[in-house]
């Protein structure tokens, strides 16, 4: 194996015979989906129709949709109902504000002791008396953010209060076998990715008995015209119970049977560029800037 990650470029070309004018195959793309990561602060947030936001009940209704409609497509588990004795809750008012009413949107925990709020935009007074769905849509889709970002601020609070929390430890990631890789590429990429992703601090198993994460690798090879092939890598992170975190993938076209047999270095290259990324899910997961890291490292 090659020591020198700086001359990846020519190492992987040495690796690939008759490479000719082949791009950096999965160099630099650690997956857009690795920056998106969903962390629910509780199993359910309840959104009950507000009472106190001088709008008439029919509206109150539609917000308090649209406000769990959009918070469910930011991977916030948000329902419209009257909260139950273990949920958090999203209470929902409105304040006025001059010529104008500014709402208000207050996280709750299960006691109904307020543990963050986010304010929306302000609103014309004229316009929310009309309570047009087209304007309760648009207060939701601005203000799904600002909750976001309180709610995954009572999380890290909250994590960063807790000595046992991911944000205090490792997270012990446990990195399964890869799957679908030709030649001996299921073997050498996990081996890889273990010890790539060991590097960058996760404590790594090999089962997934007490795994706070289960990295699974997934390759695809796909026979393109002219004597080409794209190879298509998933790295799939997900949590002990299974469920979907994130995924960093990467894509590269070659030519065809340049992997039947041995992976190398091109191995090396998969793992030293997809681990920064399924790194990045983790400490995210784990209520931790990635960019702390990066930078710390430097």
């Amino acid at each position: 194996m090659i020591a020198r990650l700086g001359r990846l470029a020519l190492l992987l070309c040495l690796a690939l015979s008759a490479c000719g004018d082949l791009p950096e195959p999965f160099l630099g793309n650690p997956g857009a989906t690795a920056r998106r990561l969903a962390q629910p602060l509780t199993p359910l947030l309840a959104v009950p129709p507000g009472a106190d936001t001088l709008l008439p009940d029919a509206a109150n209704q539609d917000l308090a949709k649209q406000i769990a409609l959009a918070l469910q497509a930011t991977e916030v588990p948000a329902m419209v109902r009257a909260p139950e004795t273990t949920d958090w809750r999203l209470i929902i008012r409105a304040k006025r504000d001059g010529d104008a009413v500014r709402p208000i949107f207050s996280v709750q925990d299960p006691q109904g002791k307020e543990q963050g709020s986010a304010d929306g935009e302000n609103v014309p007074l004229k316009a929310w008396a009309n309570a047009d769905p087209a304007l309760m849509r648009q207060v939701a889709a601005e203000a799904a953010p600002r909750i976001g970002a309180a709610l995954t601020g009572i999380r890290v609070a909250h994590d960063k209060a807790d000595p046992g929390s991911l944000y205090n430890r490792a997270a012990k990631v446990d990195v399964a076998d890869v799957t679908g890789a030709p030649g001996d590429g299921n073997a050498t990429l996990t081996q890889q990715m273990r010890a790539r992703l060991a590097a960058l601090g996760p404590v790594v198993l090999t089962t997934p008995t007490g795994a706070d994460f289960i990295i699974q690798g997934e390759v695809k090879v796909v026979p393109l015209p002219k004597r080409q092939e794209r190879v298509e890598i998933q790295w799939i992170v997900k949590t002990g119970s299974g469920d979907e975190r994130g995924r960093v993938v990467q894509l590269n076209e070659i030519p065809a049977g340049t992997l039947d047999r041995y992976w190398g270095d091109v191995a090396v290259v998969v793992a030293t560029e997809a681990s920064n990324g399924v790194n990045d899910v983790v400490r995210r997961q784990s209520g931790h800037d990635p960019n702390e890291t990066r930078q710390s490292t430097k």
